[in-house]
């Protein structure tokens, strides 16, 4: 969770309903700050894109992805100094040196470029 974005990874096995779930909390929140804020009707949330999980190493990739967002676009200097991520728990449960090696072998690189750019 960033201040204006999220990254979700989720397993359902209805994705068209999870996606309109989403739409709701989506609809519910914007309203309240818009409302909060005085600004009725504009946009707070811009769009959702699913990405269906290909292979253990998407999966991974994924994985690594989510936690490096964070460091990524410059809120710090590493994983688990973001309050409002899972990166924390995940090393907590495999290991820090089970997560370097999740994140050699598989690494981000320019997985998700312009998925999150606001420029883009």
């Amino acid at each position: 969770m960033l201040p204006n974005h999220y990254h979700l990874l989720a397993e359902t096995p209805d994705l068209k309903q999870l996606k309109k779930e989403l739409g709701k909390l989506h609809g519910r929140t914007s309203y309240e700050w818009n409302l909060e804020e005085g600004v009725p009707g504009r946009t707070v949330w811009h769009r959702c894109a699913d990405r269906g999980i290909r292979s253990e190493g998407h999966y991974w990739a994924t994985i690594n992805y989510i936690h490096d967002n964070p460091v990524h676009h410059g809120y710090v200097e590493r994983w688990t100094d973001w309050p409002f991520s899972s990166a924390g728990d995940f090393i907590e449960q495999i290991g820090r040196d089970k997560a370097l090696s999740i994140w050699r072998e598989y690494p981000a690189l320019d997985y998700g470029k312009g998925w999150d750019d606001p420029e883009m």
